[in-house]
Order: structure tokens, then C-alpha cells, then sequence
């Protein structure tokens, strides 16, 4: 069985040390799981120069995109790789609008963003930090030739030449909807609510600035001030950029053993540490909160068993609390073994989007997304992924993300709406998931 190279490099706990000598170049991606002040994620992920970049052409169905990418990552060939979460494979994000690609949706929704719906790159070389073991090294597929594999070793190896970056708004962020249209749409949420549409629906909005500048200089101070274990930064070919600042994992596969692990219930830190713990608390003990959260938590197990072995997916872990810089959160394990006829890109085909930022049913609660959020939603609640040709995957939901083009940057924050919501709390806490990564911008 064929296995990749190894070539060890110093440790680094900044992925950006490495990151910085490759970002300008065609295909450049990261994956960052907020090392050292982040402690959940353990691998940092950086490749360019993909072997081929996919995206969807006109009119393609989702799963005859993804047959395009089963080919591609099966024509690379199989690699062993000891201990490594990649041994070369697809890496890239699906915007939330890939969805439309999977399920009969409506088309009608502005799409004044354009971003493509999904920008996918074959890799056959990646370096990788595991900050459990505290090692960094290059990782090489073994169809990556000889004379490749020397100008990456040199590459990493050579003083770094850092370029300097700038960011900086020319306006302040403002919301796309006033608060009065925001209480409407709440208000025609809950009468869809009360009428027996849905049971939830997770309803965002959109905050959009000017900038002026370099998106990665954006991209480092937000990782400063806001580390987050699936967090990622993707140049796009037009010279925008996607800022990813996200705490959510969508779904991993390792060894066919299946992982997601939705968030819904969330509040703001406190200002000392006795109003922390009692928000903490607060939210650990809120029904409305739980009950969100268990209503997703069933939508996802029902999503995993299409792919997953009969009888064996299960939630270990339920309401459990994860702290972070500017929020809380409430989050569930739902966890079950792959279908020996399944694979990842099946999986991801019967899970996409994720149920935590959709709602439930999924379906109705998409449809009344598209009809009162007024704008397509871009990367946002999209996801970012890596899957190898061992078929590993993982991959996050993009929440406090942002999207960078076109002298434009954009940023969403939303939250489930049930049956006893209130629209000035909802209001608030679309803020509250956002404002640490506004006020960084604005600072800068």
C-alpha cells in the first residue's frame, strides 16, 4: 500500500509563521484551529498550488458535482499516512447556497454577494501542526514528484519574507435590516410557527461595511481576538477572501466513525467572573434553550442515519457548555458509524446545511429563510472542509464568518426562533455573536 512522505519542520503553534509564505499563491487555503489560545482543536491544515480546482458549472446537480470530486480524489489514489488527519484530497468550502444543488429549494432569492457555490481544490501535499503531539511537518502524497517536493521543503525551510498588511474600514458596519423589519420577520416566523409549519427557524442578518486593504490583515487580528477551533482563511481567485471564525464542527468522519456537534443556545460573557458564571449557569438551565437544542439534535440524528449504519447512531453528549472569548454556547455530540455503501461526500449529501443554522423541519424552515431574509446567504452557514482519499473528513458549519470582496465585508449573526422567542432578545443576541469581531475591525 502506497504511503506519503513525511519532512518534519519546527513547531509552530501560529499557523500564520508557515501561512504567510504561501497565501498569495493560486489555491492557497487554512485550516486553524485557534492554537495556542483555543484549546479544542488540535490540527492546523495550509496547502496551494491544488493539483486541479473544481466548482460547480451551470445547472449541475450537488451529487453530480461530487461524483466529479469522488472521480478526482479516487484518480489521485489511495495513500496511507501514519497518525496525519490528511494523506491528499479536497479541501475548500460549499456556501450555503449548494444547497440548492441538493434539495428543490426556490431561486429567487437576490444573490447580490455572487459568490461562487462551492471553490474546491485535489491536493497532493499539505503541512500539518498537531499541537497535541507539538509537531509540525510537510505532509506528501506519493504522486507528488521529487523536484515538488524540494521546493516545498525549501520553501518552509528558508527565512520567511512577511509582507506587510493593512486593513481598514472606510464606514462602519450597518445592518441590512432596521429593527422594525427585523420584528416582522420574527412576527411572520411565529405565526408559521403557530400555524404548524415549523417548529424553528434560524433567522439571521447581514451587517456590511467598506474596507480598504489586505482581508488577511483582518483575518489575523480576529484570530487574536477571537480563537476558535475551526477556524479558516480562503483567498478566492477574484483577490476576496473568507474570513472563517467559526466554533461549530458540521460533520467528521475518522476511521467511519461519524461526528457532529451542533450549537444552539448561546449568551454573552459576563463583565467579572460572578456575572459569567451566572449567565453560564443560566444558560445550562434555560428550556427554551435546551429544547432548541434537543429539536436540532433530533433533526441530526435523522440526517446521519442515511448514511450511517442502522441502530448505531447515538448522542453521548447533550447540552453540554463551551466558553469562548465573547460567548457561550450550548452544544450536543450526535455521533454513528458509516455505512460500509456510504461514503463522506454522500454523507455531506444527506446532512447539508447544517440543522443547527436551518431549523426544523429543514426544508420549510429553508424555504422561510429564502422568503424573509431577502438576500442569498453567501458562505454564511456554508461549511469549510477537508477530505482525504482515506475518505477522513472534517469540516465546519461558517458561522462568524465573513466574506471579503470587492471593497466590500460581510457579517452575519442569527439565532433559532421557536415558539415563545422574543425579537428584542433574538435582536440582541444576533449582535452579541457578532460584536467581538466587529469592534476588532473597527479597531483596526
Amino acid at each position: 500500500m502506497p504511503s506519503c512522505r513525511t519532512h518534519p519542520l519546527p513547531y509552530s503553534a501560529d499557523p500564520a509563521v508557515y501561512f504567510e509564505r504561501i497565501r498569495q499563491a493560486p489555491g492557497a487555503v487554512l485550516f486553524d484551529s485557534g492554537q495556542p489560545a483555543s484549546q479544542r482543536g488540535r490540527y492546523d491544515l495550509l496547502s496551494a498550488w491544488p493539483v486541479a480546482r473544481f466548482g460547480p458549472e451551470p445547472g449541475e446537480n450537488g451529487r453530480d458535482f461530487f461524483r466529479r470530486l469522488r472521480q478526482a480524489t479516487a484518480g489521485l489514489g489511495y495513500a496511507q499516512a501514519h497518525e496525519s488527519p490528511f494523506a491528499g484530497g479536497l479541501m475548500g468550502y460549499l456556501s450555503y447556497d449548494f444547497a440548492r444543488r441538493l434539495e428543490r429549494l426556490p431561486d429567487t432569492v437576490h444573490d447580490d454577494l455572487e459568490l461562487p457555490d462551492a471553490q474546491i481544490g485535489l491536493y497532493a501535499w499539505a503541512l500539518i501542526s498537531d499541537h497535541q503531539s507539538r509537531t509540525t511537518g510537510l505532509v506528501f502524497h506519493p504522486s507528488l514528484d521529487s523536484t515538488e517536493c524540494e521546493r516545498l521543503k525549501q520553501l518552509f525551510s528558508a527565512p520567511a519574507k512577511i509582507q506587510a498588511a493593512e486593513f481598514h474600514l472606510e464606514a462602519d458596519f450597518a445592518p441590512d435590516l432596521p429593527p422594525g423589519d427585523y420584528r416582522r420577520a420574527i412576527e411572520r416566523i411565529l405565526a408559521y410557527i403557530q400555524a404548524g409549519d415549523c417548529y424553528q427557524v434560524n433567522f439571521a442578518q447581514r451587517f456590511q461595511a467598506s474596507f480598504q486593504g489586505d482581508p488577511w490583515a483582518a483575518y489575523k487580528a480576529l484570530r487574536r481576538a477571537c480563537p476558535t477551533p475551526f477556524a479558516g482563511y480562503q483567498p478566492l481567485a477574484d483577490g476576496g477572501a473568507i474570513l472563517s471564525l467559526s466554533p461549530e464542527r458540521f460533520l467528521r468522519v475518522a476511521h467511519s466513525q461519524v461526528e457532529s456537534r451542533p450549537i444552539k443556545g448561546t449568551r454573552p460573557r459576563g463583565r467579572n467572573d460572578a456575572e459569567d458564571r451566572a449567565l453560564a449557569d443560566e444558560l445550562r438551565n434555560s428550556p427554551k434553550d435546551r429544547a432548541e437544542n434537543l429539536m436540532i439534535v433530533d433533526l441530526l440524528r435523522n440526517d446521519l442515519s442515511r448514511s450511517c449504519r442502522p441502530g448505531s447512531v447515538r448522542v453521548p453528549e447533550l447540552f453540554a457548555l463551551e466558553s469562548y472569548p465573547n460567548v457561550h454556547h450550548l452544544v450536543s455530540a450526535v455521533t454513528g458509524e458509516l455505512a460500509s455503501e456510504k461514503d463522506a461526500l454522500e454523507l455531506i449529501a444527506g446532512s447539508f446545511p447544517g440543522g443547527s443554522i436551518t431549523g426544523a423541519p429543514k426544508i420549510r424552515a429553508m424555504q422561510i429563510i429564502d422568503e424573509l431574509e431577502g438576500t442569498r446567504r453567501s458562505i454564511y452557514c456554508g461549511s469549510l472542509f477537508y477530505l482525504d482519499v482515506r475518505g477522513e473528513l472534517d469540516s465546519s458549519i461558517a458561522i462568524r464568518t465573513l466574506l471579503a470582496r470587492n471593497g466590500r465585508i460581510s457579517c452575519w449573526g442569527g439565532g433559532g426562533i421557536v415558539a415563545d422567542s422574543d425579537w428584542e432578545e433574538e435582536y440582541r443576541e444576533s449582535i452579541t455573536k457578532v460584536r467581538t469581531l466587529l469592534e476588532t475591525l473597527r479597531a483596526l
